[in-house]
């Protein structure tokens, strides 16, 4: 008789089965290895402190450049950009959300934003991927499969995309072409090709193909036209919010022209959507700000742009870092008070 052994294989929807198998099939799959390692105590104690070292670098490392210029914009400019960043992030998770309800997991906000908001700080390592991978693993306490998390997190990214770049291409009417785009404007090309692949009829199908390559069944509930409108409507307000934020720190450095608003919303968009596109910088670090600097030329001297440019990118890395900080804070409370 042969001997056997138990292992443990995972079910479509993200669950772990035991199953008797014989002794010379490997005990688990390069899968299974791969979702065991990133789901481990371990590594996500190493995931949270490598992304909060690197998240706390790059606001230490723009400190110096920064400090001269607060005098300039004085307390209670900073205080209203910083509401604005705020706003901006229950915005995108709020695009995250409504996906995650339409593909048939909805989610209290609580739970939503440890999720959200934890996973996201993963954008601070190179590659898009981490924030994908984190919110997989974090979304288990809530039983949402890793399908399902893996291809609402994608969606999210192309909706924010698509919803930037369109909003960039709205600003363009107040002068945001040709140098103002710091050399980026190549960017706009992906418009048209994320506009389609976001219908439905093109979508759906497409995250079926990819979830069947990936050996695992289709969507439960494909994603709607509806869903697609009503998350890039939270989207757009995202970049309204940011660009809200910018433009309260340029008029406080002298920027009064009329068009200011509309260069601070698009500029902080396009400049957003060229860092995500060149994917070897984390959290799109020194695109976003040439780019944004390019955008603001036409109300502010160079000088003044990198200012505002890299203030932006320090209350947006601040942000980042206190919502993960007072998510997951929450989370551990509730918690013990359920225990």
């Amino acid at each position: 008789m042969r001997e056997r052994t138990t292992i443990v294989r995972e079910s479509a929807d993200g669950d772990a089965t035991a199953e008797a198998q014989p002794a010379e099939i490997p005990s688990r799959s390069l899968t299974s290895r791969v979702t065991a390692l990133l789901g481990s105590r371990a590594v996500r104690v190493v995931f949270v402190l490598a992304t909060v070292a690197l998240g706390g670098y790059a606001v230490a490392d723009q400190w110096p450049q920064v400090r001269s210029g607060f005098a300039d914009f004085g307390v209670g400019a900073l205080l209203g950009s910083f509401a604005f960043v705020l706003l901006s992030l229950v915005a995108t998770m709020q695009v995250w959300r409504s996906l995650l309800a339409a593909a048939g997991s909805r989610v209290p906000v609580a739970p939503a934003a440890r999720i959200f908001f934890v996973g996201q700080i993963g954008k601070y390592l190179p590659g898009a991927v981490w924030p994908v991978l984190a919110q997989m693993e974090l979304g288990q306490a809530q039983r949402i499969p890793r399908r399902r998390s893996a291809t609402v997190a994608v969606v999210t990214m192309l909706v924010s995309l698509a919803a930037g770049l369109l909003t960039a291409a709205v600003a363009a009417v107040a002068g945001l072409t040709g140098s103002a785009t710091g050399g980026y404007g190549w960017a706009f090309l992906a418009t048209p090709v994320l506009l389609v692949g976001l219908h439905p009829r093109v979508l759906n199908p497409m995250i079926d193909r990819l979830l069947r390559l990936a050996r695992r069944p289709p969507q439960e509930v494909p994603l709607t036209g509806r869903a697609i409108v009503v998350a890039t409507l939270w989207a757009i307000l995202y970049w309204v919010l940011n660009g809200a934020a910018v433009w309260l720190l340029a008029t406080r450095l002298g920027a009064a022209d009329g068009r200011t608003f509309l260069l601070a919303t698009g500029g902080f968009a396009f400049a957003w959507c060229a860092g995500f596109l060149v994917v070897l910088a984390p959290a799109g670090a020194g695109v976003r700000e040439v780019v944004l600097v390019a955008s603001l030329s036409p109300v502010l001297s160079v000088g003044k742009a990198t200012a505002v440019a890299l203030a932006s990118r320090l209350l947006t890395t601040v942000g980042d870092l206190l919502s993960a900080g007072l998510a997951a804070w929450v989370g551990r409370r509730r918690g013990h008070d359920h225990d």
